[in-house]
């Protein structure tokens, strides 16, 4: 979808700002440029809807040449956020957010209905929001309003400057997960500038660290934490990228311990003789319909005058637990939250095992030898404790 062909960004003082520069962007896939300031990432970004011009090489959108596009019809084409959001202050979110369709011909009636609709989408109810003002939102809501503006003409392509980045962090965890919710959704190709690798791991299904006007490494999250290409990545990702490629590593099913599994209405003896049989001190509860319930220690179905109820009398809820595919980085802060020794995987509302610390860092260790290997993670040999 984007191409650039040894594009160089060269100014009259002498400085070059992008330096031969080739890549490509797949249709629907969300690149993040990330690096640090002055590194080349935000004139790359800005070449490819003419704000700055190229001084050498070509950049093709959908195959076309764009310095052959007006600049006007070709920005008109591509959606644009920027960290300041650019609302205009005296018209309301709804009219911002028609303003594309508006500008390419649609009608009135037409550009407001698209408008309500793609408020909804980012999460913003358009009854309540839609007559506000900027200066009325929060700084969360105005950049869900910028990104809806910047869908309003459905373009196939997206380009996001630092758009988080102007507010609080637990605010901008909150627009990464609406985004990704939202990009699931749409399935734009999108080219995202940030200065901040966790943003660019979480967010990205591919990461071009930038040096200086050069891209250093063009790979997935999870290569470029585990396999940096050069010392200069390295230490950009920094010495912690273990941790952080937990967020881009997530739970599969082989990463599953399987506990004893005994019945509401299962007896404590039988429940109490299943877990002695696989030498467990507790087992996970599930119901009528096959369900997550709980769980029961082995003390509480062994205590005496017990023999009357059922396991159901027993088990405790079940609070720590996870759906397959979440990242290990969640699923090591739920073990951290609830002080629980493990925690529970479903499939929706089946039960299919249990994640263990010493699971969670076979499963990292798994990711990284899978990538070393270049096999699937299910095939990565790995030695662990247990095995010495």
């Amino acid at each position: 979808m984007i191409r650039f062909e040894r594009v160089t960004k060269r100014y009259a003082d002498g400085t070059t700002a992008v330096d031969d520069l080739s890549f490509e962007v797949a249709e629907g896939e969300l690149v993040t440029l990330v690096g640090p300031s002055g590194c080349g990432k935000t004139t790359t970004m800005k070449m490819v809807n003419r704000l700055i011009e190229p001084s050498e090489g070509r950049i093709l959108l959908g195959g076309e040449d764009v310095s052959a596009v007006d600049p006007v019809v070709l920005r008109r084409r591509i959606g644009y956020v920027i960290q300041q959001v650019g609302l205009f202050p005296h018209k309301t979110v709804l009219e911002n957010t028609a303003t594309v369709p508006l500008l390419l011909g649609g009608s009135r009636a037409k550009a407001r209905a698209r408008a309500a609709e793609l408020l909804e989408l980012v999460g913003l109810d358009p009854q309540v929001f839609g007559s506000r003002y900027p200066d009325q939102l929060s700084g969360g809501q105005r950049q869900r309003v910028g990104v809806a503006r910047a869908l309003a003409a459905d373009p196939p392509v997206l380009l996001m400057d630092e758009p988080f980045g102007a507010v609080d962090p637990v605010v901008r965890e909150r627009l990464q997960t609406e985004f990704l919710r939202l990009q699931a959704e749409v399935r734009k190709t999108v080219l995202f500038v940030t200065h901040d690798i966790e943003e660019a791991v979480r967010l990205g299904d591919r990461i071009a660290v930038y040096g200086h006007g050069r891209i250093e490494q063009f790979d997935p999250p999870s290569k470029v934490l585990g396999a940096p290409a050069t010392p200069y990545v390295a230490d950009f990702v920094g010495a912690d990228r273990g941790l952080k490629r937990l967020s881009v590593t997530p739970i599969e099913r082989g990463d599953l311990e399987q506990p004893p599994v005994v019945r509401l209405d299962d007896r404590p003896e039988q429940a109490a003789a299943r877990m002695r049989a696989e030498g467990a001190r507790w087992a996970v509860v599930l119901d009528d319909s096959g369900d997550l319930h709980g769980w029961v220690s082995a003390d509480a179905v062994s205590a005496p005058g017990g023999a009357a109820t059922t396991v159901r009398s027993h088990a405790r809820r079940m609070e720590a637990w996870l759906p397959v595919g979440a990242p290990l980085k969640q699923a090591f802060s739920t073990m951290l939250q609830h002080d629980a020794g493990w925690i529970a995987v479903l499939d929706g509302d089946r039960f299919e095992g249990v994640l263990t610390p010493a699971k969670l860092h076979e499963a990292l260790r798994r990711s990284i030898d899978a990538d070393e290997q270049g096999v699937p993670r299910a095939q990565a040999a790995v030695e662990t404790v247990a095995d010495v």
